[in-house]
């Protein structure tokens, strides 16, 4: 697969990120090891990290965000048709460094961000953690800011009500106290973005989901905090996803056009 004529930045609103805050995290790993069976026929040929949104892949505007904060270097943990991403990532030599870690055998997402953790060219950085499924942006470096300045081992984004995903509580530090299911409610949700420090690689489980063992651990130690971000937000689980983020894309497009136009 050869890389889109454009970037996925210029299918969201300009990314002005905060450098100087803190040091720049500069390495950063993406799960894109899942089949996507739910995004069916989308999936059928390609990885649900390469389905496309107004012409740009997941994995290209995940690719474009990084690079826009800072982050110099990227592993990308494939799975199911990997070849895909292998190929792609040949063919658009571009910032930030990127480089697929290929499962021989599914390994969970815990056991997936372990083995892409350990080929970081940065050992005993922070490092970024991303669902290969999420479309956002906001300012990596504010997140990075606040990481620090909560002295905690891992920090997790919290998007807004209403989302899916699972709900997230928060203590009065704004130290995460507990996951639950989605459901209807005030509670704002994991949204698949964490900052890790390089302590956690170890805490990562070889094989398994790392939502069923590092996070709670964890949470028990009063070591994850939450980041909120207050930006839009879209896990890309279905086509009706897809249909859908294309619409929000064209009308803040649309919305941009009009507010820069000069008065007539």
């Amino acid at each position: 697969m050869r890389c889109p004529a454009g970037s996925a930045t210029a299918d969201v609103t300009h990314l002005v990120c905060g450098r100087g805050e803190p040091p720049t995290v500069r390495q950063a790993v993406i799960l894109a090891g899942g089949r996507g069976s739910r995004l069916l026929p989308l999936t059928r040929e390609r990885p649900k990290a390469m389905v496309e949104v107004h012409g740009v892949p997941i994995l290209r505007h995940q690719l474009d965000w990084l690079a826009a904060c800072g982050v110099e270097h990227v592993v990308v943990s494939a799975g199911h048709q990997a070849q895909v991403i292998v190929s792609y990532l040949d063919s658009c030599p571009s910032s930030p460094r990127a480089a697929a870690v290929v499962e021989d055998r599914p390994l969970g997402r815990g056991g997936g961000l372990r083995r892409a953790a350990c080929t970081l060219p940065y050992p005993g950085e922070p490092w970024f953690a991303l669902y290969g499924d999420i479309w956002t942006s906001f300012c990596l470096c504010a997140m990075s800011a606040h990481h620090l300045r909560s002295g905690v081992a891992a920090t997790v984004a919290l998007a807004g009500p209403g989302q899916p995903g699972s709900s997230v509580a928060c203590d009065d530090l704004g130290r995460v106290t507990a996951f639950a299911p989605a459901a209807p409610g005030s509670r704002r949700v994991n949204a698949g973005v964490y900052l890790f420090a390089w302590r956690v690689v170890a805490m990562l489980p070889e094989e398994g989901d790392h939502a069923d063992s590092t996070l709670p651990r964890l949470v028990r130690a009063r070591q994850l905090a939450g980041y909120t971000i207050d930006v839009p937000w879209q896990a890309v689980n279905t086509p009706a996803d897809v249909i859908r983020l294309e619409r929000e894309l064209a009308a803040r497009r649309t919305s941009s056009r009009t507010e820069t136009a000069p008065p007539a």
